[in-house]
């Protein structure tokens, strides 16, 4: 290995306690370094911007905030509203729908059908259907675009939230929100254009969710804490001095700037401007988790002090989850006011192949109210028509109960990527409208199938880029969210336009 390489690796993996994956905010437009959207050279570092880019056409969506639900949720027990289902409780289903099917647990042979245990009914004037566990989010019904026929190519977690979140079931792909923060820049100086909140007791995902993969490392997400400080080691430490502070860095970038002169390496400008943005958040970031200016009645909403009920999921680690996730909700509100381009809050888990009842009731109990006030507080505040909100898990809940060996009884549901629901508010997508329909059991779709891919390319669209355009050249291929070997198309019925180019 070159002595330069060695040098380079220390350095990176030195900077800043992983802040140089935030680093590249357009730090240096407001000095002209990036006029024209090309790097330009600040003394003699060429730094590579993150200024704000052009999209390809006029976009209706300006930030995003991702509700990934890791773990999947019962869509048979929240939105898919299926009667038959009820009526074929206990029942097997036929052998021909059994063929060639893959699941994670049940035994086929022996496996029956498994109604829903809650009341449901419409909402609104679109008449959308949502079960009793979701109150709050229901009265949103006229904002919401529902999908009831998502589908995905895998039925285990950690490759399904790949998919989901990266485009394909591989490790060291960027995150949707890199390839936003790639396409589009930041409209923020002061925090990172792609910022991560975590629930629960952790996506099986882990990091690899929110990676920037093969494109440069300042469009990972970067995570936040949503109490205390935002991000552990960026204060400064007690007795040191701001004035010292900044001298220590000034001394840094001297020496950084040196290194580069000698070995040309762009990465080094980047680190450089990691430690910029560390010194500007220091300031930045425990203002935006210092929620004492919001008002009571906003507080309320989200339900931030709401205590945890008497009866917890196992399924969700420890803690106050219940105030954590409210408070994610509020932070994610004010990310977009302050310019965030990409929210990802990942809850977990979901993953109920027993003790479905209470474990739902559990999840749905805690975010049913905050999600229900982001989307009310985004509308009454004008944010919510350049706002996009997504809420879905990595694939759905089976018909079928699980019935997996040593369990006295069918209290669950496996894994479904056949069919399951997300829906999503804001940013361009046509409210009030349902789309696609499965089949009387909800065991995949009859029309209007959407896959994770389309998905992705309708979002992109949405900010105003075309997913076959908004590419990266790696390994010899012009790499893409929606997947180069995959046809994924813009589902326009999707839209308030209609999809039309502007």
């Amino acid at each position: 290995m070159k002595t330069a390489d060695l040098y380079r690796r220390e350095f990176l993996t030195t900077s800043l306690s992983g802040l140089g994956g935030a680093a590249l905010t357009a730090l240096l437009a407001g000095d002209g370094a990036f006029a024209d959207g090309k790097p330009k050279r600040v003394g003699s570092a060429i730094v590579s911007p993150l200024a704000e880019k052009p999209p390809h056409f006029a976009p209706k969506a300006k930030h995003c905030i991702f509700i990934l639900m890791a773990g999947a949720p019962s869509q048979l027990d929240l939105f898919d509203y299926k009667p038959a289902l009820q009526k074929l409780n206990g029942k097997p289903m036929p052998a021909s729908l059994l063929e060639g099917v893959r699941f994670a647990f049940i035994q086929k042979d022996t496996a029956t059908l498994m109604g829903s245990d809650y009341q449901f009914r419409q909402y609104g004037q679109c008449g959308m259907w949502f079960s009793e566990l979701l109150p709050h989010i229901a009265t949103c019904a006229d904002d919401i675009t529902m999908i009831r026929t998502m589908y995905t190519d895998q039925f285990n977690h950690h490759p399904g939230q790949l998919l989901l979140q990266c485009g394909r079931p591989v490790f060291g792909l960027p995150a949707m929100g890199a390839w936003l923060s790639y396409g589009l820049g930041t409209i923020n100086q002061n925090l990172p254009s792609y910022v991560v909140l975590t629930a629960g007791r952790g996506s099986s995902g882990g990091a690899t969710l929110w990676s920037s993969g093969f494109l440069p490392s300042v469009h990972a997400g970067v995570l936040l804490r949503n109490q205390g400080p935002p991000i552990l080691n960026l204060e400064n430490p007690k007795g040191i001095p701001s004035r010292l502070q900044r001298k220590a860095l000034d001394v840094v970038r001297e020496l950084n700037q040196q290194r580069y002169e000698e070995i040309h390496d762009p990465e080094i400008a980047s680190r450089i401007a990691a430690y910029e943005l560390a010194w500007r958040m220091q300031s930045a970031a425990p203002e935006l988790t210092d929620l004492s200016g919001e008002t009571k009645q906003t507080l309320a909403a989200y339900g931030v002090d709401r205590p945890e009920p008497k009866y917890r999921s196992g399924r969700v680690g420890t803690g106050e989850q219940y105030k954590s996730f409210a408070r994610s909700c509020l932070l994610a509100r004010r990310m977009v006011e302050r310019g965030v381009r990409f929210v990802n809050l990942i809850f977990a888990s979901w993953d109920h192949h027993s003790n479905l009842k209470r474990d739902l009731g559990y999840n749905t109990g805690m975010v049913d109210q905050p999600i229900a006030a982001l989307i009310r507080d985004l509308k009454q505040r004008g944010l919510l028509d350049e706002t996009l909100v997504v809420w879905g898990g990595e694939f759905g809940r089976t018909p079928l109960g699980e019935n997996r060996p040593g369990y006295k009884a069918v209290t669950g549901r496996d894994h479904h990527p056949y069919a399951f629901s997300m829906f999503m508010a804001g940013g361009g997508m046509r409210p009030g409208y349902t789309h696609g329909e499965t089949d009387e059991i909800g065991w995949a779709p009859v029309r209007d199938g959407v896959h994770i891919n389309d998905l992705q390319a309708t979002m992109l669209h949405l900010f105003g880029l075309d997913h076959l355009r908004l590419t990266y050249r790696h390994q010899g291929l012009d790499q893409r969210l929606s997947n180069v070997t995959r046809d994924s198309q813009v589902i326009r019925e999707l839209l308030a336009d209609g999809g039309r180019a502007s």
